[in-house]
């Protein structure tokens, strides 16, 4: 105790704590290019003939571990570009709108980014179908 009765004060400083995943920006730039990392994996593992993009942003975190890992909760939907289109861009890649096409995921990735080496990864990711059937 200081000699005036009270206790110490502490100064923290603000910002992310080191192992603890924060909530961040769904339109932060490096979110944007992790849900473009995970999108591109979810692509090269599928063996399906149309390309998937990111139709929504549920959830996104950040946490930082020797770098950053990316925690982010994204609905895919497929899109009318094929695989098989060799100079296809997903950013202007339209989705399905044929009903017996259209198919969406649920998708929880881990994309980790070491900004200093320029290196994003995904690490993990789960996906089950969203699509209801009637």
């Amino acid at each position: 105790m200081s000699d005036n009765g009270k206790s110490p004060v502490h100064n923290f400083v603000k910002g992310p704590t080191p192992g603890k995943p924060q909530n961040v920006n769904k339109n932060d730039t490096d979110v944007k290019q992790a849900v473009l990392t995970a999108t591109y994996t979810f692509n090269n593992m599928s063996n399906d003939a149309f390309f998937f993009k990111a139709s929504a942003i549920d959830e996104a975190q950040k946490q930082i571990v020797k770098g950053i890992k990316y925690i982010l909760k994204i609905e895919i939907s497929r899109t009318v570009c094929m695989k098989r289109e060799i100079d296809a861009d997903l950013a202007t890649c339209g989705f399905q709108p044929k009903p017996g096409l259209q198919q969406t995921f649920l998708c929880n990735f881990e994309v980790w980014a070491i900004p200093w080496l320029k290196i994003m990864k995904t690490t993990h990711f789960f996906c089950f179908s969203s699509d209801k059937y009637y």
